[in-house]
């Protein structure tokens, strides 16, 4: 955490010039690295919608809610590519190779952006909305790293409504590698958000614990809801779950505060 905060005067600079500005050039530059890299980590319509994105979160949360986005999108699309040739051969791989598209983007993130934005329109609210945006890709990482973790090492995978085996990469199937990993991943973006002073210590505590909350749900949902309504798409699952992410952690803080007084 010693090198964010070293680097933390610089980006301070940046956005003293005009946040909005700076989004907007440095999401550019950014998103072109990105799209003229040989592994292609976003699709064409993907990168101009991570841009928006880009701009929406340094526009409102600064510098310190771009980190937390960059490190989601840089460690969720590591796990994605874990076993890529042994899950593509299964056929349980995500789509073009991981790459993701305005879907995934929004999927992931559309929670998150509604909470940045919410800091922008309800300033009073700020520290509730920031741990509802990290909690929401606390969630999403959480997610991300148990289902591909678990689709490339889960030993023994078992349907969460009823704990019967099933077969690596079912709707709502869970193993213990993988829900071991969601929980590494939850902690490790609750520090980055920690790190840089978006939420409190006990704060990552709220993320961790609404994050496996939440990823549990996503994993019932799947396995009831979702192989039942063809609408009930991947993208809508985890807005759902991110939103439930988000919703637990807000809800458990206030309440924490409410006992403290």
């Amino acid at each position: 955490m010693a090198n964010i905060h070293n680097l933390s005067p610089m980006l301070s600079v940046l956005n003293s010039l005009n946040p909005w500005l700076v989004g907007v050039g440095l999401n550019a530059i950014l998103l072109a690295i990105v799209g003229i890299i040989p592994k292609k980590l976003l699709t064409p319509a993907g990168i101009f919608h991570a841009w928006l994105l880009g701009v929406i979160v340094w526009g409102t949360l600064g510098w310190q809610g771009y980190l937390v986005v960059v490190f989601y999108f840089i460690v969720g699309s590591g796990v994605t590519r874990i076993g890529m040739a042994e899950k593509e051969a299964q056929g349980i791989a995500e789509k073009r190779s991981g790459a993701r598209g305005p879907e995934n983007v929004w999927g992931s993130a559309l929670v998150a952006a509604l909470c940045a934005v919410g800091v922008l329109v309800v300033p009073d609210l700020r520290w509730l909305l920031c741990l509802g945006y990290v909690a929401s890709f606390s969630t999403k990482l959480s997610d991300t790293t148990a289902s591909e973790v678990g689709k490339a090492y889960g030993k023994r995978t078992f349907l969460i409504t009823t704990l019967q085996p099933v077969a690596r990469g079912t709707e709502g199937a869970v193993s213990l590698e993988g829900t071991l990993a969601g929980v590494v991943g939850s902690v490790a973006i609750a520090l980055v958000g920690w790190g840089v002073n978006l939420i409190t210590p006990l704060g990552i505590v709220w993320c961790v614990l609404a994050a496996f909350i939440a990823t549990n749900l996503e994993s019932v949902i799947g396995a009831t809801l979702q192989s039942r309504y063809s609408w009930l798409t991947n993208e809508l699952v985890n807005i759902a779950n991110t939103l439930i992410g988000a919703i637990v952690a807000i809800a458990v803080a206030t309440l924490w505060q409410t006992l403290l007084v």
